[in-house]
């Protein structure tokens, strides 16, 4: 089968290559552009752990000028694939929540009693207020935006045609921002119509609700919020 993988170029070079080791074919479409943003300026010795919500998180980090003193503390992320590209930059203490922001919120209220300091490294569009949700159980957090992710106008070249062909199988959606801007790139090229018969695989059922507002038929929803869950759907 082939698939349009609609992710960030990065993350999209790693889930073809797991889709081509699955024996499928992956077409890269990223609708999403991730920019780091330059000069935000945070001491990480001035807190008990960083929380990272995405890889992408990682990646900025490494280019700052904090990111060896951020080495040296605890790292909380959302989730396998995060957790994996914080180990991979050099944080040795590494705690996945394996799942979404709530199972992440749920690890951070076991680890820390109220007074603890959590520095979140987190992009320009988030869909919770994590640092909101703490407060109440007296844990403090700052927010520190370190990337942007910018949405795309149209599809490429190749991935529209190629769906205009009839040779796209199925689309992998990884977030509900970034399912919305799918569509809306699908709108501009006039490919409303031919999304509709494809097979939709969304990593949470947020990622899907887009797609249930227009009455999409082919939607199916990871039982797990993770990578690993979504491509054993196919």
């Amino acid at each position: 089968m082939r698939f349009l993988v609609t992710r960030p170029q990065a993350e999209a070079e790693r889930t073809a290559a797991q889709l081509q080791r699955r024996g499928h074919e992956a077409l890269i479409a990223p609708v999403l552009a991730i920019d780091p943003v330059s000069g935000v300026e945070f001491d990480p010795a001035s807190f008990d752990a960083i929380m990272m919500t995405s890889g992408n998180a990682v990646r900025a980090l490494m280019a700052h000028p904090a990111f060896s003193n951020a080495l040296k503390r605890p790292l909380l992320a959302v989730g396998g694939q995060t957790a994996q590209a914080a180990r991979a930059a050099g944080f040795s203490e590494v705690v996945s929540a394996d799942g979404d922001a709530i199972d992440l919120l749920a690890l951070v209220r076991a680890q820390w009693a109220s007074g603890g300091r959590l520095l979140y490294l987190a992009g320009s569009d988030r869909s919770r207020d994590l640092a909101a949700e703490l407060a109440g159980s007296g844990i403090h957090v700052e927010t520190v935006v370190v990337y942007s992710a910018i949405g795309a106008a149209r599809l490429p070249d190749s991935a529209e045609q190629a769906i205009q062909a009839g040779t796209i199988d199925g689309v992998l959606h990884y977030s509900r921002r970034s399912t919305v801007i799918f569509l809306d790139c699908a709108d501009a090229g006039g490919l409303t119509a031919s999304i509709q018969e494809l097979t939709h695989y969304c990593l949470s059922p947020r990622a899907a609700e887009p797609l249930a507002a227009r009455l999409f038929s082919h939607i199916k929803v990871a039982p797990h919020p993770d990578e690993a869950a979504l491509l054993d759907l196919i």
